[in-house]
């Protein structure tokens, strides 16, 4: 967004151009967010504003696809609620959504590992249900992991300097040797790395940011479980997705081949983050502060799970 000086001033005209109604709550920037800008409108919505050339269609995927998944999910997760259309002022899409409270998975640790393990597993075997024919596809998600191997080599060589285990390779090439995924394709969540998610009292309190929505191998997901949970937990976490009873259309099926795919996913989302933590290290732009620390603790629990 670097040809908008976006302000308080800028969101609030904004709103009293398209939704007045809103236009007298209180506004503040949050510090937030990779591929929209967020602002917190009163005490329960948010403002998204998109900032990255995909960023509008992520916004209008989460429009389409969250108001029919969410009533099914256990945990809260940003609902939108009213759509800003492009207009002479912002010629972009943007989105109000509900607040989702808690403080964000990079910045803040689960201590209760049980309680994070089943909330973790019961949102997802909730989410992990047959997809219909018209839902989104991604060229980098819930696909088979050969068709990344390009971005883990593009990751890893850029964070390889940096002390990172030859173990990861190993890791790496035994996902992408495991049996592709054979069931229908299943409803992901496609981003689940600590920065979005959030946590309140020690333990997952909602799951934000669906820009990355799409159908595929839930693996993909099944990653968030070194990614997001202490270590230690992931154990306790496959056992209680195997067992949540849900009234389901797909038989997810936590086999050898499963957890091998998703160990590939959690590497190559942890070398990713790593690299993201480095550009902020450097002074580049699209870098976070607490990526890295966040993609290289998981990376440790990745491989200690051996």
């Amino acid at each position: 967004m670097g040809d908008f000086q976006i302000d308080e001033s800028f969101v609030r005209a904004l709103l009293d151009e398209q939704h007045p109604d809103l236009a007298g709550l209180g506004l503040r920037r949050v510090d937030a967010g990779w591929a929209n800008q967020m602002w917190r409108l009163g005490d329960e919505l948010a403002v998204r504003l998109p900032r990255t050339p995909h960023a509008p269609s992520l916004l209008r995927k989460e429009q389409e696809w969250l108001p029919v998944l969410a009533p099914g999910l256990p945990l809260p997760v940003p609902m939108p609620v009213r759509v800003g259309e492009p207009s002479v002022r912002f010629p972009r899409p943007w989105t109000i959504a509900t607040w989702v409270p808690g403080e964000p998975g990079d910045r803040a640790s689960i201590s209760c590992d049980d309680h994070a393990a089943d909330s973790l597993a019961g949102f997802l075997r909730a989410l992990h249900r047959n997809a219909p024919a018209g839902a989104p596809t991604s060229p980098n998600r819930g696909v088979p992991l050969r068709l990344v191997a390009h971005e883990f080599d593009r990751a890893f060589q850029a964070v390889a300097s940096s002390g990172i285990p030859a173990d990861v390779r190993s890791v790496w090439d035994g996902a992408v040797s495991a049996p592709d995924w054979q069931g229908p394709p299943v409803w992901l969540h496609g981003d689940l790395h600590p920065a979005n998610v959030v946590v309140s009292g020690g333990t997952l309190s909602g799951v934000i940011d669906f820009g990355e929505l799409c159908a595929g191998d839930p693996a993909t997901d099944l990653a968030a479980a070194w990614l997001l949970l202490p270590e230690g937990a992931a154990a306790r976490f496959f056992d209680a997705y195997a067992d949540v009873n849900v009234d389901a259309d797909v038989d997810v099926n936590v086999d050898e081949a499963m957890i091998r795919r998703a160990r590939g996913w959690a590497v190559l989302r942890c070398v990713s983050l790593i690299g993201i933590g480095q550009a902020w290290d450097r002074g580049l732009p699209g870098g976070q502060p607490t990526w890295g620390p966040a993609g290289r603790a998981a990376l440790d629990r990745v491989l200690a799970a051996g």
